[in-house]
């Protein structure tokens, strides 16, 4: 069995993460796909025991097409199209999801991209293998602060032992 990681990252922090989630997860399932959310099929059509998603936090929720342009003139590359706009346009999407986000830590905002992600999710059937994670950066651009990648490893692992036993690698 195996997982699909779609991500979108501005500065490549997020990009880490979902990295380090893949190799979490690698050690109990198979990883089908690592994908930028620009490449990624429509998250209905994503076929896969896990869906993990991952976003950075831009003005306190998922990113928008502003705050992407923001982004790019401060010298980041985020793609045309963000989690939010991959989720919204999706039907229904009957998959359990783990959803995490990047975070800027000082100074500590509110709000989270994975929350208003994991509730998008669960507006179109999926379920929720575990609870929303942030992963904290220096900074708007990174890098991702120390322990933060063995952390996201170690999320990933914990994911992986949440599925069914009928969904490991034997």
């Amino acid at each position: 069995m195996d997982a699909v990681i779609v991500y979108e990252s501005a500065w490549g922090n997020t990009k880490i993460i979902a990295e380090a989630v893949a190799e979490g997860l690698a050690a109990t399932i198979d990883i089908g796909m690592v994908l930028d959310v620009s490449f990624a099929p429509p998250a209905d059509m994503v076929k896969a025991d896990l869906l993990v998603v991952g976003a950075p936090t831009h003005a306190f929720g998922l990113s928008r097409p502003q705050t992407r342009e923001e982004a790019a003139r401060r010298g980041g590359h985020p793609g045309e199209t963000g989690l939010r706009e991959w989720i919204s346009a999706a039907g229904d999407v009957h998959l359990p999801v783990a959803v995490f986000d990047t975070h800027v830590r000082h100074p500590n905002l509110p709000g989270a991209a994975s929350k208003k992600a994991a509730k998008l999710l669960r507006s179109r059937g999926a379920s929720l293998l575990a609870k929303p994670e942030s992963f904290y950066v220096e900074g708007y651009e990174g890098p991702v602060l120390p322990g933060e990648i063995d952390r996201a490893t170690k999320w990933g692992a914990e994911l992986a032992q949440r599925l069914p036993e009928s969904s490991r690698v034997a």
